[in-house]
């Protein structure tokens, strides 16, 4: 397997199994290209090399940094905003746990909450 194909076969897994994890396939295929790449990638690049439209990579890198799985970087002379992927993998699961917490489990446990007064306000 060529170098080029085994990047892209990573990206389809990657987009594939995101969504198992309750992430947008486009979400998850741009923070496998940042995992890939050594050097920071501009919007741009990243619309070139997954054939995305400006405001899908946009709103997804802006999600991929709540998440804190990416951060923005800045080059010496450059206007154009470049971004990075984290790429510890302890802290990019310890980030993961704490948005599906956030998004998930708390909500959830809120509604619970609020039904079980409900409940003892009927009884």
């Amino acid at each position: 397997m060529e170098l080029v194909e085994g990047k892209e076969k990573f990206l389809q897994v990657w987009g594939t199994m995101s969504t198992q994890w309750g992430v947008s396939r486009a979400m998850a295929e741009i923070h496998g290209l940042l995992l890939l790449t050594i050097e920071p990638l501009s919007a741009e690049e990243i619309m070139d090399h997954l054939k995305m439209s400006r405001g899908n990579v946009h709103i997804n890198l802006h999600a991929l940094m709540d998440w804190q799985l990416i951060q923005k970087v800045l080059k010496v002379g450059e206007r154009r905003e470049y971004f990075v992927a984290e790429k510890d993998i302890w802290i990019m699961t310890r980030n993961i746990m704490i948005q599906r917490k956030k998004r998930k489990l708390e909500p959830l446990l809120k509604n619970l909450d609020e039904l079980s007064i409900v409940y003892r306000d009927w009884e």
